[in-house]
């Protein structure tokens, strides 16, 4: 990850697999100011670029709610997030798309990606209660997550090469934004 900052106190966040941004200004003026005008994306890479825009709308929404209570079986920020309500409730705020509700369920949606694989915007899962699946957080790139962790705790980034996460990864899903 590479924290920028640009002019007028706007801060740049640029992901590895793909580009976030943030400011007092609209996410969209920031991403504008990031890329110079004179960029051209050819016709064969819009479709990549797109995809990419995509998971950053993900990476935005969730790294806005850094700091958020954990709340078991909580769906909004206002009362809580667990994991799968953390994740329920950023794909249904970024792209309209309503997902299961469990780890468990969640698990067996979009396409199966190995960890080698893995793209901003991709559920990460993980066994922390003694069974497959049992946690559920956001790939952000360069083997950052982004989750709700336990009771007691607040939605944070932590990286997956810590020896704790690295045991216990069960697995990456893709979910496309038409499924």
């Amino acid at each position: 990850m590479h924290l920028r900052a640009l002019t007028g106190g706007v801060f740049a966040l640029c992901l590895f697999t793909s580009s976030a941004a943030w400011s007092n200004e609209s996410a969209a003026s920031v991403v504008d100011s990031v890329t110079p005008p004179s960029a051209t994306v050819p016709a064969a890479t819009s479709k990549l670029q797109h995809l990419s825009n995509r998971a950053s709308e993900l990476a935005m929404e969730a790294m806005g709610l850094l700091g958020i209570e954990y709340q078991y079986g909580g769906n909004t920020p206002e009362e809580g997030l667990d994991c799968s309500g953390f994740v329920h409730y950023i794909f249904s705020e970024a792209w309209g798309k309503i997902l299961p509700r469990t780890s468990r369920e969640l698990s067996r949606e979009g396409k199966h990606i190995d960890k080698q694989h893995l793209q901003t915007g991709d559920l990460v899962f993980f066994n922390t209660l003694k069974r497959k699946f049992s946690h559920v957080g956001i790939y952000l790139g360069d083997n950052k997550f982004i989750h709700a962790p336990s009771s007691g705790n607040v939605v944070r980034i932590e990286s997956m090469d810590v020896s704790y996460w690295k045991k216990r990864f069960n697995g990456g899903r893709r979910i496309s934004a038409s499924e």
